[in-house]
Parts: structure tokens; sequence; C-alpha cells
């Protein structure tokens, strides 16, 4: 059976070793990288032997930082898993990554075995995610592309908002450009809620990338 190859981006060298230490008492993982910034991660991908499966990286970093890394990295080799480590559960940190590329997100206090579902579902099926967006995740009510039933019901207005939510914009500052008031804005936000069936600005996020709203 293959071992899934595994690399670990982290500047934190503790962190990074607790974690290979954490790998390496799982038969079926391997860490064959270990990079602390991700422009030195992406220098050595051009010279490695085995390529990783998974990679672990950390969002907070010098030089590079995960989520500029994690957007290069899904551009010259998209079948690459990223699985996002960091102390942050904000919702702009999650939107950043997630927009990037991430197939998961993982806070760093996780225990192993969260840590290793996360590898093998991430390495078999795509995507994964812990309670803080799988909710959202399963909420979403379509599959592959926008259809024109969601298109129906989606006003104008409420099709900019969700532009909008895709950005580092607050709602307020959303209002601000649209034209609006708060009051109007969060009048949109709980329409859009409702219509795509999901509870939060992630979900509306998440919506808007599989069908390139965004």
């Amino acid at each position: 059976m293959k071992k899934i190859a595994i690399a670990i981006v982290d500047d934190h060298k503790l962190v990074s070793k607790a974690l290979e230490n954490m790998i390496s008492f799982n038969p079926n993982f391997e860490v064959t990288m270990t990079c602390f910034n991700g422009a030195d991660f992406l220098d050595a991908l051009s010279t490695v032997e085995q390529m990783p499966d998974v990679v672990l990286m950390d969002i907070n970093m010098p030089m590079k930082d995960g989520i500029e890394t994690t957007a290069e990295l899904k551009k010259r080799y998209p079948q690459m898993k990223v699985i996002a480590l960091t102390m942050e559960d904000n919702e702009n940190t999650i939107i950043k990554m997630v927009k990037a590329g991430a197939n998961g997100y993982l806070l760093k206090d996780m225990s192993p075995d969260i840590l290793f579902d996360a590898i093998n579902i991430v390495y078999e099926k795509g995507n994964f995610y812990t309670d803080l967006l799988s909710e959202t995740l399963s909420k979403i009510r379509i599959e592959e592309k926008f259809t024109e039933k969601i298109k129906e019901e989606l006003k104008d207005k409420e099709l900019e908002f969700i532009k909008l939510s895709c950005s580092e914009l607050t709602y307020r500052e959303i209002a601000d450009k649209m034209f609006v008031s708060p009051r109007t804005i969060d009048g949109y936000r709980d329409s859009v809620f409702l219509k795509l069936g999901v509870k939060t600005r992630v979900g509306i996020v998440l919506f808007a990338i599989k069908n390139n709203l965004d």
C-alpha cells in the first residue's frame, strides 16, 4: 500500500517537529518534506524526487504566507491537496484560504485523530472541513454549475451582494459600495442565506467560488 506523502510548511520549528512526530505514528503516512516558509517550499518542489500528496500549510509565515503560497501552488500543481493549519478561526482568514484553493482548514490544537481523518479524506475525496465549515458545506444545494433555477431566484442586487461578499469589505463597507443602508444589506444577506441554504458569509463565498461568481 502506497504511503501518503506529506509536506509540512510551518515557520515554527517546534510545531513542525511536533506534527512530524504525530504523523510518524500513522503507518499510512510519510513526511517527505519540511519547509519553514512558503517561498522555500515552492522552490524546493522543483528539485524533489517525490512530490507530496498533501501539504499541511501554516498561514502566517514570513517571506510568503500560506494564502499566497497556496494560491501559487494550486496554479502550478492543481492536483496537490492543501490543508491549512492555523491558530485563527476568523471568517476573513477562512475565506482567503478557501479562495486560494485550500482543501481543508484545521486549527492547530486538533487531535491526532482529526488530523489523520483530514489527511485521508482530502487525499481520497478532495475536501475536508471540521464543524467550522462542514455545516456550511452540507447546506449548499448546488453541485457543479450555477443552475437556472437559482439564477431566477436571485435578484440583481443579491448577485452584486454575493460578489462583494467575496471581498475583504465589511458589511457596512458593502452597504457604502452599493449606496444602500446597512439595514438593507442585512436584508440582502438574510435573503441570500435563505436562497442558498447557508448560514455564514463563508457559505456565500464557497457558493460563489463553485459557480465562478467571485
